[in-house]
């Protein structure tokens, strides 16, 4: 397993920006893809962005492309989510997530194993 901590998140005003972090520690880090979720309430947690093990290759939701920005420094066991932008229906609480057996990132959330315990954000109209 491996234990992730995320921070950053806040309230902002619409076309505000947020950069979520992801801290992680138990395992080498660069041998699993990482993720971002939100789950706004009421609704199902919903993917967000993930990015490979090198960083090669990312993918985004349609809501968040062009607006987000997942990154990862390997170096420091974190990685990252840039958020500009932003609108109300953002407001969520974010978790971060590792996908430990593979090093490709996915965009369902049953194939990550460790998650984090989430940051809120909340975006003002």
């Amino acid at each position: 397993q491996v234990q992730l901590v995320a921070a950053g998140g806040g309230l902002v005003q619409a076309g505000g920006s947020l950069r979520l972090s992801c801290a992680a520690s138990g395992r080498t880090f660069t041998r699993f893809a990482i993720g971002w979720f939100r789950q706004a309430p009421g609704k199902e947690r919903e993917f967000v962005a993930t990015i490979s093990w090198n960083g090669g290759s990312t993918n985004y939701a349609g809501s968040v492309k062009g607006r987000f920005t997942i990154s990862r420094d390997n170096a420091q066991n974190t990685m990252y989510l840039q958020m500009n932008s932003l609108k109300p229906e953002d407001t969520a609480v974010y978790y971060c997530a590792a996908r430990l057996g593979s090093i490709s990132g996915s965009s369902y959330l049953d194939d990550y194993d460790s998650w984090g315990r989430g940051t809120q954000v909340t975006v003002s109209s």
